[in-house]
C-alpha cells in the first residue's frame, strides 16, 4: 500500500512549485519591462525583479529550515499566466492597450503568489516551522505591496492611456 502523504509532504511539494514560479517570474519580468511604454510600469517591473531575487533566497532558506535541498517542480499555474502574458505582448504590441494588458497579467501573477504564500505561511505555522513562517510572511507582505502599487498605477495612468 502506498504511503499516505501528510501536510509536511504537501508543504514541501508546494514549496517546490513556488520556487519554480519565482524563477520563472525572475526570467519574465525583464521581458515585461521592455515591452511596456509606461516609465512607471517599467520601474515597477524592475523593482519587483530585485525583490524576486530576494524572495528566491528566502525560499532557499525555507528549504534549509525543513532540511531539504532547494528544488523546482513545474508550476502549471504560472506557466499559464506567463503564456497569457506572451500572447498579450504579441497581440497588443504597439497598441494603446498593451500596458494595461501586461499590467493585468502582472497582477494575476501577484494574486497567485499571494494565495500560495499565505497558504505556505499557515502550513509552516501548523508544522511548527516558525522561522519559515516568518520568511514566508515577509514575502507575502512584499507581494501585497507590489499588487497595491500595480493597482494604483493602473487606476492613475495605465488604464486611461489604454482608452486612447
Amino acid at each position: 500500500m502506498a504511503e499516505s502523504k501528510k501536510l509536511n509532504d504537501l508543504f514541501h511539494d508546494t514549496l517546490k512549485d513556488v520556487y519554480f514560479a519565482e524563477k520563472k517570474i525572475l526570467e519574465t519580468l525583464p521581458k515585461l519591462a521592455s515591452a511596456v511604454k509606461s516609465p512607471e510600469l517599467k520601474a515597477a517591473f524592475t523593482k519587483h525583479h530585485g525583490e524576486t531575487q530576494g524572495q528566491i533566497e528566502r525560499l532557499e532558506q525555507v528549504f534549509g529550515i525543513i532540511g531539504k535541498t532547494p528544488e523546482a517542480k513545474t508550476c502549471d499555474a504560472i506557466m499559464g499566466i506567463t503564456d497569457e502574458g506572451d500572447e498579450i505582448m504579441d497581440e497588443y504590441k504597439g497598441s494603446p492597450a498593451l500596458d494595461a494588458g501586461v499590467l493585468a497579467v502582472a497582477q494575476a501573477v501577484e494574486h497567485y503568489e499571494m494565495s500560495r504564500y499565505g497558504t505556505l505561511r499557515t502550513w509552516a505555522e501548523e508544522l511548527g516551522h516558525d522561522d519559515a513562517a516568518q520568511l514566508l510572511q515577509e514575502t507575502l507582505d512584499e507581494e501585497e505591496a507590489t499588487d497595491e502599487a500595480l493597482s494604483e498605477l493602473a487606476e492613475a495612468r495605465v488604464n486611461a492611456a489604454a482608452e486612447g
